[in-house]
């Protein structure tokens, strides 16, 4: 497939960029500064925009199977000025534009519903998470309404805490929830499982839990 990354400097971002260009798909790199963005690959582009300009990035999405996006607040500053919804809109606005349906977005597990039978322990830690990065999950929110009101075949994964770990392929999913007890997943796994949705027709449209 010819794919589009955004946020591909970031964490989950790089991820998808490697996996997508091991599995052999032709991929465009997104970034604001190439001297941030190491990856290298004979199928790579990388495309330097403005990201919240929407006429800057049609060239980056245009004839492309699938765009997929890691963008999203680096600090709680960055989401008090809701940059994952503001930025994530100027993607909605250039694929529109180009004709450009699916989308796969990463959004956070605390955006989605609380799993039936989750435990004591793991409520009242999402309670105390909600309150610290209120504005970060506000900004989500946002973020996957505006996919809501979309013409695009989105999907947003939500991850709870993510780590550093190598990629395993082996996690929980719940298209239109989380996993139960789901209390952390590997940058690398949340792109496994981005790459892997891009063709599932039940995400369509949805949030994805995601987690071990």
């Amino acid at each position: 497939m010819k794919l589009t990354v955004f946020g591909a400097t970031g964490g989950i971002g790089r991820e998808i960029v490697r996996q997508a260009l091991d599995a052999g798909h032709e991929v465009t790199a997104v970034v604001r500064d190439p001297a941030r963005f190491t990856v290298t690959g004979r199928r790579l582009d990388v495309f330097r925009a403005d990201l919240s300009d929407p006429e800057a990035l049609r060239g980056a999405v245009a004839g492309r199977h699938a765009v997929l996006s890691g963008l999203g607040a680096r600090n709680r500053a960055d989401a008090a000025t809701g940059v994952a919804a503001r930025l994530t809109r100027s993607v909605l606005t250039a694929m529109d534009a180009e004709s450009v349906r699916r989308l796969v977005v990463v959004s956070a597990a605390p955006v989605g519903p609380v799993p039936d039978g989750q435990a004591l322990v793991d409520k009242a830690m999402l309670t105390i998470i909600n309150s610290v990065l209120k504005d970060v999950y506000a900004d989500l929110r946002v973020m996957e309404a505006e996919l809501a009101a979309s013409a695009t075949d989105w999907t947003s994964v939500r991850p709870p805490k993510l780590t550093d770990k190598p990629v395993t392929g082996r996690y929980r999913s719940v298209v239109g929830g989380n996993p139960s007890r789901g209390r952390t997943l590997a940058r690398a796994d949340v792109a496994h499982a981005m790459l892997a949705m891009i063709d599932d027709p039940a995400t369509l449209k949805q949030g994805v839990g995601v987690a071990y």
